[in-house]
């Protein structure tokens, strides 16, 4: 990425986040079968609602600006998939698995805030005030999202996972 503007800087992140967007779609499906909780389960679908929600306040946001994203693939979700990936692989479905998943979630949440709280100090600075309250809503839900998944370890999972072997 060779950004010489912030111009450019928003474009490259807001294709970026786009691609991440796009890849979690897929990891959220594989993510809510192999979790055993049923709360776990729930929370999985509906961050993908959300989510397939967000996509499409990107493509808002792209036609409010009238710019065109890059076709880029966003490594860090990219990795932070691979690992969600790694834990289904490696421990057994069960609390374990949840808690590991809970973890990875929370993981990619902290990425999407990150994200999308650079896109909307970004999108403030270059006047796109449109593209910065849709990008600031989907900011919100990624922040709730992240409570969420803190009230799902702290009140179901931890209980499960304290006698569960390691």
């Amino acid at each position: 990425m060779a950004a010489k503007t912030l111009n450019d800087l928003f474009v490259h992140a807001l294709s970026d986040i786009y691609s991440a967007e796009k890849q979690l779609t897929k990891a959220l499906k594989k993510q809510a079968r192999a979790s055993m909780s049923t709360k776990l389960k729930e929370a999985f679908e509906t961050h993908l609602e959300e989510t397939h929600g967000q996509i499409e306040r990107i493509d808002q946001a792209v036609e409010a600006t009238g710019i065109k994203l890059k076709r880029i693939k966003c490594v860090a979700m990219e990795g932070l998939i691979e690992e969600a990936d790694e834990e289904i692989g490696e421990i057994e479905v069960g609390p374990v698995l949840d808690a590991a998943l809970i973890g990875a979630a929370q993981k990619v949440e902290h990425y999407e805030i990150a994200s999308y709280g650079t896109l909307c100090a970004l999108a403030k600075k270059l006047g796109y005030t449109q593209a910065m309250t849709l990008l600031n809503q989907t900011l919100e839900e990624e922040k709730a999202t992240d409570k969420k998944l803190t009230i799902l370890a702290e009140q179901e999972v931890s209980a499960e996972t304290a006698g569960a072997k390691v």
